[in-house]
């Protein structure tokens, strides 16, 4: 049965093929909103595209091209007659010491996260000032809280990512706009690689959370991307959500 909760709501998912970003884009059609997924996997995309129907436009493109991002936010407008919620799950970045990262490694970090996370925010925000459900969610990493080993462009960009967010939060709230974080830590395809190349990293981090486990992206973080996209989250801005079975507590 299809939840109301983002009933008639348009929203844009970035990276929102694969991973979390294609469960986030699953629960948002179940819960009745439609989604233009922004995604350079162009099979995996038009594999969501076609398994969810008329909820879904596939538009493949790089987030790191800022007309990408105005392509996606006039898709959303011409296809869903609006735009109320803007999730920038996408990142691309490459693990390894901070002395062993080069120009091009930090380009990437940056221009994936930080950037296309801007850019997407810019974006978006004639169209969020119109509506009345408008929410932003981004994403930020345990990585960046915990500085985890070989991850040094990719916290930086997160960190960034979440400066970034709270100034928004601030500066957008006349417009009704709200603008919150997750951090998640889930078991996806990325992190399945991570964990090949650092075996003993990854058995150290799994074996730290105290929920006992890495989370599932289905089951654990888009329930929780919904909830700050939607209306039962409407006095919350500003915030960073830790999805990560209790590995970092905030203060």
């Amino acid at each position: 049965m299809t939840s109301p909760a983002l009933l008639g709501r348009s929203a844009i998912v970035t990276g929102g093929a694969s991973g979390i970003g294609s469960a986030v884009t699953r629960l948002f059609a179940a819960r009745g909103a439609r989604v233009v997924v922004v995604d350079l996997q162009e099979e995996a995309g038009r594999a969501v595209a076609e398994e969810l129907g008329d909820a879904v436009v596939f538009l493949r493109g790089d987030v790191s091209d800022r007309r990408v991002a105005d392509t996606a936010v006039a898709t959303a407008v011409e296809r869903f007659g609006a735009l109320d919620v803007l999730v920038n799950n996408a990142s691309v970045s490459r693990q390894k010491p901070f002395e062993e990262q080069t120009d091009d490694d930090w380009d990437l970090a940056m221009d994936t996260g930080l950037y296309a996370t801007r850019n997407f925010m810019l974006a978006a925000l004639p169209e969020l000032k119109k509506s009345a459900h408008a929410s932003v969610v981004n994403f930020g990493s345990g990585a960046g809280l915990n500085g985890q080993p070989n991850q040094a462009s990719y916290a930086a960009a997160k960190e960034a990512i979440r400066g970034l967010s709270r100034v928004a939060a601030n500066e957008w709230a006349p417009y009704g706009i709200r603008v919150n974080v997750v951090c998640p830590m889930a078991l996806t395809a990325g992190v399945a690689q991570w964990a090949e190349a650092h075996p003993e990293q990854y058995a150290r981090s799994a074996a730290a959370v105290p929920l006992g486990r890495f989370g599932d992206p289905d089951r654990d973080v888009a329930p929780v991307v919904g909830f700050l996209a939607g209306d039962d989250s409407r006095y919350m801005t500003g915030q960073t959500v830790m999805a990560d079975g209790g590995s970092v507590k905030l203060r």
